[in-house]
């Protein structure tokens, strides 16, 4: 019997959301997406030991440069195990300073092609607040294609449509733990909060014709994955991906294009603002996961720092 994730793939790229290339090796995804928490996990794993002292070397005590140079180098490894590309994301407290966005974005594409690897290979991941979209915008015409993550809400897809970005990263589990602890019901099947909040975004982007991908991220279960089956892109754990690969039930295709969806819109800065402030989920999970990265940004950068 075919498996489920052989199924999944018949209709859905599948990414592996890891820092690990041994997992990534083993699961054989198209891409990969990293984040500050899985770069500092994958610090403590005992094959990244030479890669973590080399990144430290010439940077001149500047700990931000060195988990920069971490993050490629980590992205670099992963890209000799996979055909497609990286995502590798941008410190996350900078998340609402745009130009500081653009200049570090700059320099990671530029030490990605220090080290050989061109930019059609990697996307650059940002927060999607309104100042992280703005950067994306200018970086998408400069070549440099994007992937706005922490998007929690339809305003944010809504104004990543209108910013011409590559791909967006909703976030399904957050938002199922939000709902969850908010009302306490485990929604299950088409009634989970968080694949409602896909399904819609992609709905409206092909009823629209944006070209920007769609890549449902943050899965709790098998049955989120399932329930957005032909979703462009879903980026999911090795973990998850191994019981995809042990389950040789049935797999149905839940999204395609056709489906109707709703009509055109654009935000003004200050409708953005207003839409995300009347999404008490968004704003919450928007922060939340910011400070989360931020947090774990830190502690990479002490790790580097004590080896400065």
């Amino acid at each position: 019997m075919t498996s489920k994730l052989e199924q999944l793939k018949q209709f859905t790229t599948v990414v592996a959301d890891t820092g690990d290339f041994e997992a990534i090796a083993r699961v054989k995804p198209v891409d990969a997406t990293t984040n500050p928490s899985l770069l500092l996990k994958a610090a403590a794993i005992p094959a990244y030991a030479d890669l973590l002292n080399a990144c430290v070397s010439d940077c001149k005590g500047d700990a931000g440069l060195a988990s920069d140079r971490f993050g490629v180098a980590v992205g670099q490894e992963i890209l000799k195990v996979i055909p497609g590309r990286i995502s590798t994301e941008v410190d996350a407290r900078l998340s609402f300073d745009t130009d500081a966005v653009l200049k570090r974005a700059h320099r990671l594409i530029e030490l990605y092609e220090k080290a050989g690897i061109g930019r059609d290979r990697v996307l650059i991941k940002i927060a999607s607040t309104w100042e992280g979209i703005r950067a994306a915008e200018k970086l998408e015409r400069e070549g440099i294609q994007t992937n706005l993550t922490l998007l929690f809400s339809f305003a944010q897809a809504v104004a990543c449509a209108e910013a011409g970005v590559f791909l967006i990263s909703p976030f399904v589990g957050r938002i199922y733990d939000w709902y969850k602890k908010a009302n306490g019901n485990d929604y299950t099947g088409a009634d989970d909060p968080g694949v409602q909040s896909v399904t819609r975004i992609y709905n409206y982007y092909k009823a629209n014709d944006y070209k920007t991908v769609v890549m449902g991220a943050s899965f709790r279960n098998l049955n989120q994955i399932e329930q957005l089956a032909g979703c462009d892109r879903l980026t999911i754990s090795p973990d998850l991906i191994d019981k995809l690969a042990a389950d040789t039930g049935k797999l149905e295709r839940k999204l395609a294009p056709g489906h109707a969806g709703e009509a055109r819109q654009s935000l003004t800065e200050a409708q953005f603002r207003w839409a995300s402030n009347e999404d008490a989920m968004a704003t919450e999970k928007l922060a939340e996961g910011i400070r989360q990265f931020a947090r774990d940004q830190e502690k990479l950068e002490a790790l580097l720092q004590a080896k400065l």
